[in-house]
């Protein structure tokens, strides 16, 4: 355990070498940060304001827009400073922070896109019931769910993977800190200790999956039933974004962490961990906006509200600015 106490900070695997690949690296990251915080950031406020999004779906895109914006705050900023630094140092305590913060959000994001997979099938397969269903105070218990779901998760696993004694360096070949990248380190013999609450979580990970699976192999089924070719576009355009969104993340991750040892690199480790933990957040305003009308409207509606406002407080600054001369 000295090893533990001696370790202060850890090198993460830089994107680029060269000092110009480096500030490119910055840009792209910055653009894609920007991107994020203001799509998810007029989701979040016209879900909100809106009288018209107020229904369940809008809730739980509310929160997911919550999600997205803490995941990708949470491993892009250090990145883009180290790369801007030219550096790539992690303190200890910043590292056991990242790793937490990490896994709650995206355990999190994924126990709310399982939420929503229920949502949609209520909503398409069981029209009638939708309100009794999932009525106001079943949106915010299960939205709590899932919140406290991520909580958990990156507690135990945050506590379990930096109790183990490290003793093989303190170089983790990823970007941020990342639990197999952490775990190489360990000189631990305990396999319980170090793979046991990944096994638990990867199982609890498939009967999710498996829920989703079933509650769309219902979806397609009632889908496939209706007779008007309208009403199965208007019922494909409701579940065609979270299908992309939950494809992207579960395909994603799932490889990373799954793919046999032959053909891990630190390339192939350093694309995959992107795949799944910037681009989903980036995606996902664009996968609802896209195919949501109404949120559509409600974004223009603000973004209107907003350019008019400043205009009309421009001209008003610029008149007294005339009287007063």
């Amino acid at each position: 355990m000295s090893n533990v106490n001696s370790i202060t900070h850890f090198l993460l695997l830089p994107f680029a070498d060269t000092r110009e690949l480096q500030l490119c690296h910055f840009w792209l990251f910055l653009g894609i940060s920007l991107a994020v915080l203001l799509d998810n950031g007029l989701i979040i406020t016209s879900t909100a304001c809106d009288q018209h999004l107020h229904t369940p779906m809008d809730f739980f895109l509310l929160n997911l827009s919550l999600l997205d914006l803490g995941c990708i705050s949470t491993t892009v900023p250090k990145s883009m400073a180290n790369s801007l630094w030219d550096t790539r140092v992690i303190s200890y305590t910043g590292c056991v922070a990242q790793l937490f913060f990490f896994l709650f959000f995206i355990a999190a994001e994924y126990s709310l896109l399982t939420i929503m997979s229920y949502d949609r099938c209520v909503a398409i397969c069981k029209p009638l019931h939708y309100g009794t269903l999932l009525g106001s105070r079943a949106w915010v218990h299960m939205a709590a769910a899932a919140w406290g779901t991520g909580f958990i998760n990156a507690l135990l696993h945050t506590a379990n993977t930096f109790s183990l004694p490290l003793c093989r360096g303190n170089v983790a070949e990823q970007f941020f800190c990342e639990i197999p990248h952490i775990l190489k380190l360990s000189c631990s013999h305990s396999y319980f200790r170090k793979f046991g609450l990944l096994v638990l979580s990867y199982f609890l990970g498939l009967g999710c999956f498996v829920f989703i699976v079933g509650s769309y192999v219902q979806i397609f089924r009632a889908v496939l039933r209706i007779p008007s070719a309208q009403g199965r576009h208007k019922a494909f355009s409701m579940c065609l974004p979270h299908l992309a969104v939950l494809s992207m993340l579960v395909t994603t991750a799932a490889f990373a962490y799954l793919k046999p040892p032959s053909i891990s690199s630190p390339s192939l480790d350093l694309v995959l961990s992107v795949l799944y933990s910037v681009v989903p957040p980036a995606v996902n305003p664009l996968m609802y906006s896209l195919r949501n009308q109404e949120l559509k409207d409600a974004v223009r509606k603000l973004v209107t509200g907003c350019v008019s406002a400043a205009i009309h407080c421009l001209l008003s600054s610029a008149k007294g600015s005339q009287c007063m001369s």
